[in-house]
Parts: structure tokens; sequence; C-alpha cells
């Protein structure tokens, strides 16, 4: 789940992330702002959800995916788009 929050006065948008896989202990949000090196850990919450709010610059777009357990990557099914990458297959695209 995507959930973007616009602030009238400001440049940036507060995006939360919110994923559930099965059987995940770890999940990261890779590839914001182009960056696929520093992954940014997911919290964990009781219901088994995993969450991160992020603040973006309004009037941007990013590709980015989840990666669960160091091992499995997946997109998410709430992004804006989708957009080809050099593996192979694709990237969930967020449009603030």
């Amino acid at each position: 789940m995507l959930q973007k929050t616009y602030l009238k006065t400001k440049d940036y948008c507060k995006v939360k992330f919110s994923v559930s896989p099965e059987n995940a202990e770890t999940v990261e949000l890779l590839g914001l702002n182009n960056d696929w090196e520093n992954p940014i850990p997911l919290s964990k919450k009781k219901d088994g959800t995993f969450s991160a709010e992020i603040t973006l610059p309004k009037n941007t777009q990013h590709e980015f995916k989840y990666r669960v357990n160091n091992s499995e990557w997946i997109n998410d099914p709430e992004a804006d788009n989708e957009s080809e990458n050099e593996f192979g297959s694709k990237n969930s695209v967020l449009v603030l």
C-alpha cells in the first residue's frame, strides 16, 4: 500500500510504504532516488505488515522494489505504474 500525504506549504510529500509478504522476516525498500545500494528497512508491525514513511520531493518519479528476506524482490501492487528494468523484470513506479 502506498499512502501519499501532500503538504500544502512544503515542496515535499510524505509517503507511507506498507506491504505484507508471506513468511517475511525482513523487508527493505530499494531504488528511491535511484539508490539501489542503500536499502531502507521497513519496520515490522504486530499484525505482520511492514512499513516505513519516507519524505520525497514533489513533482518527481521514483522506481522502487521491496526486497524480502534479503533474497526475493517484489513490486507494490498499488504503485502508480510499472517500468521495465535492465534485468528483464519490472520495477514499481511512484509518481508524486
